[in-house]
């Protein structure tokens, strides 16, 4: 669905790229970039995802540059703590709206986890969430420096955490558990990736990668007992808080 929005706003200029954080490498992402039934995916995933049906009907496989992040420095740099997310790069390399959910909303708060069906009036707010956010890329594109949704230098780096003691540790023990991952040590490497998670609980790339180092688990949806108990720990707190763009006037 982001090639629909991606056709569009090339044209004004703009360029993704997509990045995947997992371990697994190339057998964990390229059937979910490259799907070859892509126009036979459920309409159910276009109601969990919040795409409204005018954007579902015009899906097809990405064109722009999608890119495996094994080791998951991507997120270290931009301080991305979950995925989807998305951060807003102009022209000359500054960063002008920092990592935050792009255009997802708390759907798997109100999923059917056996059926994987969401109420409509949670379809509804995710669609009005994914709709706000394509409307704010839309507006950069077309309008650049004088955006009103573009963020102060200030405001940025207010936004940006810049990482602390726990999670330059928890980012040394993602490297080790990668490294073992890839000599064979499944155990050490997945104690590595634990002790990440406990270091910084908030971050659910390294969480998230935690729960699939499995071989059987590579390439799957990440549905396993241990990822349902941390939603559900969240009680109130968001899993996706939508972007804020309250400063846009």
């Amino acid at each position: 669905m982001w090639q629909v929005v991606y056709e569009e706003l090339q044209k004004e200029g703009l360029e993704f790229i997509a990045v995947a954080f997992d371990t697994g490498g190339k057998a964990a992402v390229e059937a979910r970039i490259r799907s070859a039934d892509i126009a036979e995916r459920p309409p159910v995933l276009a109601r969990l995802m919040g795409w409204s049906s005018a954007l579902w009907a015009k899906q097809a496989p990405p064109t722009y540059l999608n890119l495996i992040d094994e080791a998951h420095v991507v997120g270290e740099l931009y301080g991305m703590v979950n995925v989807p997310q998305g951060v807003w790069i102009d022209e000359a390399g500054h960063i002008v709206r920092p990592a935050e959910s792009a255009g997802t909303a708390d759907m798997v708060r109100h999923m059917n986890r056996e059926t994987f069906e969401v109420p409509d009036e949670a379809v509804n707010r995710g669609i009005e969430i994914r709709n706000t956010y394509i409307e704010a890329l839309r507006d950069w594109a077309r309008n650049g420096a004088a955006s009103r949704y573009i963020l102060p230098p200030a405001e940025v780096r207010r936004r940006m955490r810049g990482p602390e003691e726990a999670d330059v540790r928890a980012a040394t023990h993602v490297r080790l558990g990668r490294h073992l991952f890839a000599a064979g040590a499944l155990e050490r490497a997945k104690h590595h990736f634990n002790e990440a998670v406990r270091l910084c609980p908030n971050k659910w790339n390294y969480r998230r990668q935690s729960y699939m180092l499995d071989p059987e688990s590579i390439g799957q949806l990440n549905v396993t007992p241990g990822f349902w108990a941390a939603v559900d720990a969240l009680g109130d707190e968001s899993f996706y808080p939508p972007a804020d763009f309250s400063h846009a006037k």
